[in-house]
């Protein structure tokens, strides 16, 4: 007698984290989102901390601001999320933080040259 036992194939984990080549291109994408007063990029300003990629593209980027309050953030999020949509990144979130607070010493030499620092 054969056995009709069906096999399960074993879950899939819930999480997986990007590869490098993924994150990598939402750091390129994040390189165009402007402040919309200094005219420079949010990754050359470092406001940018961290990004996290689930497996489904779900997208979570941790930023701080140049000061508490900023009235422009509301743009600032509107161009993330609408850069990322363009590469494929589904339900982006963006999370402020202060901890640590933003300082002049994150941004890149490119930015501080810029602004003659």
């Amino acid at each position: 007698m054969k056995s009709t036992k069906k096999q399960t194939p074993a879950p899939k984990p819930a999480t997986k984290k990007a590869s490098v080549t993924e994150k990598k291109r939402v750091m390129e994408s994040l390189e165009s989102v402007m402040d919309p007063e200094l005219h420079m990029s949010i990754v050359d300003l470092g406001l940018v901390y961290d990004v996290t990629i689930a497996a489904n593209k779900k997208t979570t980027v941790l930023m701080t601001l140049t000061t508490l309050g900023c009235p422009l953030f509301p743009m600032i999020e509107q161009d993330i999320h609408n850069k990322l949509y363009q590469i494929g990144m589904k339900d982006v979130k963006v999370d402020l933080t202060f901890d640590p607070p933003w300082s002049m010493e994150r941004m890149t030499e490119r930015a501080k040259a810029t602004l003659g620092i």
